[in-house]
């Protein structure tokens, strides 16, 4: 069963909230997090730049940022591994295509699919998301 709660803006109309177990239904892909908006958008990174989610290997889902992570779960976060590189697991918030960390790390801050400016910022972050 998928529970949703609509949390809205008067800025950030159209927002959703979803924790483990839930997703969020307007994804393809099981997405969670905080106030999160059409393009991928959360509480936490809202610019208009701000249109990736991003795949955690401790729980197979997609979520826009590590604060959205921590707000969502009960376990501590686990980096994609090298070896799976070569996976989906970047999500375009704007086209909704998945791209490899791969195809992620050399995009050059835009998706190769549809264009769309990627936040630049996040690389001071990967880190967080990518084995080194």
């Amino acid at each position: 069963m998928v529970v949703q709660m609509d949390v809205s803006t008067v800025s950030r109309p159209n927002t959703r909230t979803t924790a483990v177990s839930e997703t969020d239904s307007r994804f393809s892909v099981p997405l969670r997090g905080v106030a999160v908006d059409e393009q991928t958008r959360c509480r936490h990174w809202n610019s208009e730049l701000d249109v990736v989610a991003l795949k955690f290997t401790c729980c197979e889902a997609y979520y826009p940022c590590f604060e959205c992570h921590a707000e969502t779960t009960d376990h501590e976060p686990e980096q994609w591994p090298r070896e799976r590189f070569d996976e989906p697991a970047v999500l375009c918030g704007v086209c909704r295509e998945t791209l490899t960390v791969e195809q992620y790390l050399d995009c050059e801050d835009s998706c190769p699919s549809c264009g769309a400016a990627f936040n630049p910022g996040c690389r001071e972050h990967r880190h967080r998301y990518f084995e080194q």
